[in-house]
C-alpha cells in the first residue's frame, strides 16, 4: 500500500521529528536539527580522521586529540592500541584555513551528520570545527547496546558573535587551573570571549615588569605572572575563545594607587580595599604624567592580549569623590570648559582611547563611557540596561548586553534565559543600528563567590545564558531548557566542571563526623538570598572565611522549582512529608557546631511549612499567619511560594 502524504500526515510527521529531537541533551540548541533511526555506536575502535585544508589548524588537531581523552571520561572506554582504522568513526572537514589571531566575527558554523555507520563534521573553518565537536560529545549517552550517538542532521551557526563571561578575579583570586577549568567549560556551551577583570579596588592581579609595585603592594601576592597570562590566552585560543584583559580606571582603582600613589586625584594614603562597594580614590586625570604612565602599562599588556579589544572599565566613578574635592581638578575643569564631572572623565575617556588605538587595540568600557565626541570604534558593554545598548547602537556605537545577566545575583536560570540583547528599547531600532548590537556577556562578580564555590556559582545557569546568545530567537521553551540544563550539567561534570562536587565538598566539612545525606537532603531545597540582599545583611570582606551553609548552596534549588511548578497532589504529598522528617532529622546536626547551628530557626520553618502544606492538602488550612523568616542564616526555603500557593497565603 503507497502511502499517500496529506497535509495532516506531514504535519504530523514534522511533529514526530520535533519532538524527537526535542529530546536531544543539547544545549545550546542547533539552528537547524532532526534525527533518524539508528545511532553511532562508541567502542574501543572509535576514531577521528582530519581532512581539508584547515584541519592542519593546531585548534583543530588539539580540540580533536581532547575529544578522544574526554570521550573517556564519558564512557570509561580506552582506545585500541595500534594505527587508527582506515575508516573513522568521526570523520572532521575543515574546509578552509583562519592563521592569525581570532576575531569576534569568524566563522562558527558547521554541518553535522551522524549515522549509524559514521559520523561526519563538516566547517568552513577551524572554530566551526571546535563548536562541532562539543555538540557531538554532548550527544554520546548510554544505551541499552552501550555507548553511543543517535542519528542526526544537525545544521548550526551562532545568532551572536560575541558570547562571553565577565569573570572577576579581583575581588576573590582564583587560581589559574579555575581559570582553565572556566574556559573548557565556556567552550563546552559554545562561549567565545572571557573578559578577565584583572583589576579592582580590592586587587591587581596581573604582573606589569614596566612598574611591579602594581602587583608588589596591590594584590597580596596573589596575581598571574606574565608566563601565567600568557598560557591561559592560548589556552583560551585552543578552545575558541577570546581574552579580553579589562583594566579598571579612573574608579576602581584604589589597587593601582597602593603601589603608585601620584596616579591618584587625592593625598592618600592607599592599601587594598577588603570591602565591596563603590570607592571615593579616583585617578587623576588632569595630569600629562597619568597618561604617560597608562600609555606604558597598555603597551605593556597589549603585547601579551593579542584580542583587537581591550576594557578600560569607565564605571560608577563617584560623583562625591576624589574629584569634587580636589582644587586643582576643578580649576582644571574651569579652564578646559568642563561643566561637569561626567565632561571631566569623557575627557579622560578621548585620550585613553587615543593611547589604547596607539597600541593596535579598540577600547571597550562599561556604559558609563558613552559619550558621542567618542570614536564609534569603540565597544559599549551595558549593565544598565537595554537603554543604554539601544543609545549606543542609535549613535553608531557597537555594544554587548550584560544587564540582566549577572550571575552574582543568584537568580534563577529562567530569569537570565528570558533576557534577549535584542528585546527592550533595541527593539525599536533600525536594522542598520540592530547590526551594531554583537551580543552579550553573563558577568560574575566575585564578593561572594571564591576559589572553592566558583563553579556552583557560574553553572550550570551560564550554560542557559549561553543558549540564549547563540541559538535562534524563537528558542524560549522554559520547560524544554531546565530538561536538557539538568543533562547539560551532569556532562559538564564529566568535562571536569566541579559545580556538583563543590558543594558536597563544602557540606561535608560542615558536618564532621555527622551523616552529609541529611544535610545535603536539606541543603537541596534551600537557596541563598537574591539580589544584593547578603550585602545589606553583613559587611562583608574579602579576608574572612565564606563557609557558611549558605556559601555551599547552588543558586537554584531544582527540587524548589518543582515543587513551585507541579499540581500533582500525590508528589506535593510525598515531597513535604519527606522534606518535615528530613528537616527534624537535620536539627541535631546543626545545634552540633557553630558554624551550623544559625540555621536552626531555619530547619524549624522547614518543618512548620510542611505541616501546613500537608494541612492544606487535606483541607485543614490553618487560620494564622505564616511566620516571619529568619533572614540571619541568608537563606531561602526554595519550596515555599508552593506551600503559599497551598494555604492561599500572600507572598512574603
Amino acid at each position: 500500500m503507497r502511502l499517500q502524504l496529506t497535509l495532516p500526515l506531514v504535519i504530523a510527521i514534522l511533529l514526530a521529528s520535533i519532538c524527537a529531537a526535542a529530546e536531544l541533551p543539547l544545549m545550546p540548541w542547533p539552528s537547524q536539527v532532526s534525527t533518524g533511526p539508528g545511532s553511532l555506536l562508541i567502542d574501543s575502535h572509535f576514531a577521528v580522521s582530519l581532512t581539508g585544508p584547515g584541519a592542519t589548524d593546531l585548534r583543530v588537531k588539539r580540540s580533536a586529540s581532547r575529544l578522544e581523552e574526554r570521550l573517556f571520561r564519558q564512557t570509561g572506554i580506552p582506545q585500541a592500541p595500534g594505527p587508527a582504522p582506515a575508516k573513522a568513526s568521526l570523520q572532521i572537514v575543515v574546509e578552509h584555513p583562519k592563521p592569525g589571531i581570532q576575531q569576534y566575527n569568524d566563522d562558527e558554523t558547521y554541518h553535522l551528520l551522524i549515522t549509524a555507520e559514521k559520523a561526519t563534521l563538516t566547517a568552513k573553518e577551524p572554530l566551526g570545527a571546535l563548536r562541532g565537536m562539543e555538540t557531538f560529545l554532548q550527544l554520546i549517552r548510554a544505551s541499552e547496546n552501550g555507548f553511543s550517538a543517535p542519528s542526526a542532521d544537525i545544521t548550526d551557526q551562532p545568532r551572536f558573535p560575541w558570547r562571553g563571561l565577565s569573570l572577576d578575579v579581583s575581588r576573590h583570586f582564583l587560581p589559574v587551573p579555575a581559570i582553565r577549568r572556566t574556559l573548557d567549560g565556556m567552550a563546552a556551551v559554545k562561549l567565545n570571549v572571557l573578559h578577565w577583570h584583572l583589576s579592582d579596588d580590592q586587587g591587581f592581579r596581573a604582573e606589569s615588569k614596566l612598574h611591579p609595585l602594581l602587583q608588589n603592594k596591590g594584590s597580596d601576592g596573589l596575581f598571574y605572572t606574565q608566563t601565567e597570562l600568557r598560557a591561559v590566552v592560548e589556552y583560551a585560543r585552543e578552545r575558541g575563545i577570546r581574552v579580553v584583559p579589562e583594566f579598571d580606571i579612573p574608579g576602581h582603582a584604589t589597587s593601582w594607587f597602593a603601589g603608585y600613589p601620584q596616579l591618584a586625584s587625592g593625598a592618600g594614603p592607599y592599601e587594598i580595599v577588603r570591602e565591596p562597594g563603590i570607592l571615593l580614590a579616583t585617578m587623576d586625570p588632569t595630569k600629562d604624567s597619568t597618561y604617560k604612565f597608562l600609555d606604558a602599562f597598555i603597551g605593556e599588556m597589549a603585547a601579551i592580549f593579542p584580542d583587537a579589544f581591550f576594557h578600560i572599565g569607565g564605571d560608577e566613578v563617584s560623583p562625591k569623590g576624589e574629584w569634587t574635592n580636589n582644587p586643582h581638578i576643578t580649576a582644571f575643569m574651569r579652564r578646559n570648559h568642563l561643566k561637569d564631572l561626567a565632561a571631566l572623565q569623557a575627557e579622560f575617556n578621548r585620550r585613553v582611547q587615543k593611547i589604547v588605538a596607539t597600541h593596535g587595540k579598540r577600547m571597550e568600557g562599561w556604559d558609563e563611557i558613552l559619550d558621542p565626541d567618542l570614536p564609534k570604534s569603540i565597544v559599549i558593554q551595558s549593565w544598565r540596561g537595554p537603554k543604554s545598548l539601544a543609545e549606543a547602537a542609535h549613535h553608531g556605537y557597537s555594544g554587548i548586553l550584560s544587564s540582566g545577566y549577572y550571575l552574582d545575583l543568584m537568580q534563577p536560570a529562567a530569569q537570565h534565559y528570558a533576557v534577549d540583547p535584542m528585546k527592550g528599547e533595541t527593539e525599536a531600532l533600525t536594522a542598520e543600528e540592530k547590526k551594531r548590537i554583537l551580543g552579550g556577556e553573563a558577568a560574575m562578580w566575585e564578593e561572594l563567590a571564591t576559589m572553592e564555590n566558583i563553579d556552583a556559582k557560574l553553572w550550570p545557569r551560564l550554560a542557559a545564558i549561553a543558549e540564549r546568545l547563540w541559538s535562534p530567537e524563537t528558542v524560549t521553551d522554559v520547560d524544554s531548557m531546565y530538561r536538557r540544563l539538568e543533562a547539560t550539567s551532569r556532562w559538564l561534570e564529566l568535562q571536569g566542571i566541579e559545580h556538583r562536587s563543590q558543594p558536597l565538598f563544602m557540606l561535608q566539612r560542615l558536618a564532621g563526623a555527622a551523616d552529609i545525606e541529611t544535610l545535603a537532603k536539606f541543603a537541596a531545597i534551600l537557596e541563598p538570598v537574591k539580589g544584593y540582599a547578603r550585602h545589606r545583611n553583613h559587611k562583608y570582606s574579602s579576608l574572612e572565611p565564606y563557609n557558611r551553609l549558605v556559601d555551599s548552596l547552588a543558586p537554584e534549588s531544582d527540587a524548589g522549582r518543582e515543587f513551585n511548578q507541579t499540581k500533582d497532589r500525590d508528589i506535593l504529598r510525598a515531597r513535604l512529608t519527606e522534606w518535615r522528617a528530613n528537616a527534624e532529622a537535620v536539627l541535631p546536626v546543626l545545634r552540633a557546631t557553630t558554624l551550623l547551628s544559625e540555621n536552626v530557626p531555619l530547619a524549624e520553618r522547614v518543618v512548620e511549612l510542611c505541616r501546613r502544606g500537608l494541612d492544606a492538602l487535606d483541607s485543614r488550612l490553618a487560620a494564622t499567619p505564616f511566620p516571619e523568616p529568619d533572614n540571619k542564616s541568608e537563606i531561602l526555603i526554595a519550596f515555599e511560594p508552593g506551600v503559599r500557593r497551598l494555604t492561599g497565603a500572600a507572598a512574603p
